[in-house]
């Protein structure tokens, strides 16, 4: 007899929705000094390029996605990309895109591939100064799916 209240955990069955080309993108923010964003400039970060690091820590989030979120259906990520760059004295950015042939969006594979490589550049230089601040984390666009083309009216940094 189930509780009164309790529901069950469901993955939503996408078997009926077409397989359409589908693309997203999704950003990340980096809040630290300012002498550890020089580091990052200098490539004098001890544990090597956190730049480059932290876009193949990226590119991995995403391949990982329905693993690390229960609800989220594995894709076949058919391309993704993240870069990882400087953009103040005190800010880094991360872009992820990836694109898919699939029933369901790459939305929640850009916004990990994102998150995860911002973790790995706090992770990268948290020894420098560990009151780094992250976010946000948001999705400035998609495109495919039942549900059309989306963007989330980038006007510059948030």
């Amino acid at each position: 007899m189930e509780a009164k209240g309790a529901h069950a955990a469901t993955m939503i069955d996408v078997s009926d929705k077409a397989v359409t080309a589908r693309a997203a993108r999704a950003e990340a923010w980096l809040t630290a000094s300012a002498e550890v964003v020089a580091r990052v400039r200098a490539g004098a970060v001890e544990k090597g390029d956190a730049l480059r690091v932290a876009e193949v820590a990226g590119l991995a989030g995403a391949k990982q996605t329905a693993f690390l979120l229960p609800m989220c259906h594995p894709i076949g990520v058919s391309g993704a990309e993240v870069r990882a760059e400087v953009a103040s004295d005190t800010r880094l950015r991360v872009v992820a895109s990836a694109r898919t042939l699939d029933r369901t969006g790459v939305e929640m594979e850009v916004l990990t591939a994102a998150a995860i490589a911002a973790l790995t550049l706090y992770d990268m230089l948290k020894l420098y100064d560990p009151g780094m601040v992250i976010g946000p984390v948001r999705l400035l666009e998609k495109s495919g799916g039942k549900h059309g083309d989306w963007n989330a009216d980038v006007g510059g940094q948030p």
